[in-house]
C-alpha cells in the first residue's frame, strides 16, 4: 500500500533498475513494480518506507545501480464547460513554396467516447477534403496538453465548420499547425477546468479510533459515504482525492499505532475547487 516512484540516479540505467527489481521480486512477493499509464512514471509499491529503502540498498549492493524514490504525480486532467469557437491561420512564406492553412473550430463538452470527438461540418469546400484529416490530427496532438496546467484534455467535441485554402500553398502540415492555433484560441474561452482523480477508500480500524479517522478524512477534503461495524472494528467508506492519499499508508499507521488497514481504488474524476485549481496551476508552473 506504500507507493513511490522509482527511477535511476544515473541516466541510462533505468533498464538495470527494473531488471534488478524483477529479480528481487522472485525473492520477495510483497512488493510490486508497475507503470502509471497516465503519468508515465514507474511505481514501486510495498508494505512501507523501510522495505522500499532496503530494496534500494539491495539494488546498489547486488546490481551496482542506485535507485531514487519519489512522490508519485497525480494524473490530473483538464476539460471545458461551455461552447466556444476558435480560429487558426498558419501562413508562412520563405521565398519558395509557402505554407497556408486556415480553419475555424467549435469546441464544446460532450465527446462521444468521453475523451475526444471530431466532427466535419464544412460546407462548400472551404477546407478541401484532403486537408480535413490534418485538422483532426492537429487537434488530437493539441489536446495532449491542456491550456491551464498542461494536463491532458478530455471530453472535448471539436467541430470543424469553416476555413479557407490557397491553391498553391495549402499543405497538410499547415492545417495541422492551424488546428493547434485554433485550439489555443478557442479552448481558453470555453471555461477550462481541472479534474482530479477521486479514490474510494475503505478503512478498518478499532472502534476507539473512529473519531480520529473521520476527522482526518475531512482534513483531506474527503467525503464519508458510510460506516459499518465488523466486530470490535469500525469500517469507514469514503471518497478522497488521490492527491490527499499519497502518504496515507504512513499516516494511517501513525494515527492508529499500526492497528488500521485500508484498501483504495480509483472511483472517478471530479472538478477541483477554484482555490485547489490555482494551487495546481502554480505547482505546474514551478515544475515547467
Amino acid at each position: 500500500m506504500y507507493r513511490k516512484t522509482v527511477s535511476a540516479l544515473k541516466k541510462g540505467e533505468e533498464d538495470k533498475i527494473f531488471a534488478g527489481l524483477n529479480k528481487l521480486a522472485d525473492e520477495d512477493i510483497s512488493f510490486s513494480v508497475s507503470k502509471n499509464v497516465d503519468t508515465g512514471e514507474m511505481i514501486i509499491a510495498g508494505i512501507g518506507a523501510i522495505q522500499l529503502q532496503v530494496l534500494c540498498k539491495k539494488l546498489k549492493n547486488k546490481f551496482g545501480v542506485e535507485a531514487v524514490l519519489g512522490t508519485p504525480k497525480v494524473a490530473y486532467k483538464e476539460t471545458i464547460k461551455k461552447l466556444a469557437e476558435g480560429e487558426g491561420k498558419h501562413k508562412k512564406q520563405t521565398g519558395g513554396a509557402g505554407q497556408y492553412g486556415h480553419c475555424k473550430v467549435r469546441f464544446e463538452p460532450g465527446a462521444e467516447d468521453g475523451v475526444y470527438e471530431f466532427v466535419d461540418a464544412v460546407v462548400g469546400g472551404a477546407v478541401p477534403n484532403s486537408y480535413i484529416p490534418a485538422v483532426d490530427k492537429g487537434l488530437r496532438e493539441a489536446i495532449k496538453t491542456g491550456v491551464l496546467a498542461g494536463y491532458p484534455m478530455v471530453n472535448v467535441k471539436a467541430t470543424l465548420y469553416d476555413g479557407s485554402s490557397h491553391s498553391v500553398d495549402s499543405k497538410e502540415v499547415a492545417y495541422v499547425s492551424a488546428a493547434k492555433l485554433a485550439y489555443l484560441d478557442g479552448i481558453p474561452k470555453a471555461n477550462p477546468v481541472i479534474l482530479e482523480p477521486i479514490m474510494k477508500v475503505v478503512i478498518t480500524v478499532p472502534d476507539s479510533y473512529l473519531g480520529d479517522i473521520m476527522g482526518d478524512i475531512n482534513k483531506r477534503r474527503g467525503r464519508i459515504l458510510g460506516t459499518e461495524q465488523d466486530g470490535d472494528k469500525a469500517v469507514i467508506i469514503a471518497d478522497i482525492p488521490e492527491s490527499e492519499t499519497l502518504e496515507y499508508a504512513t499516516d494511517l499507521r501513525s494515527l492508529t499505532q499500526a492497528r488500521g488497514k485500508f484498501t483504495i481504488e480509483f472511483a472517478r474524476y471530479e472538478e477541483v475547487t477554484f482555490d485547489q485549481q490555482a494551487k495546481i496551476i502554480a505547482d505546474a508552473k514551478k515544475e515547467a
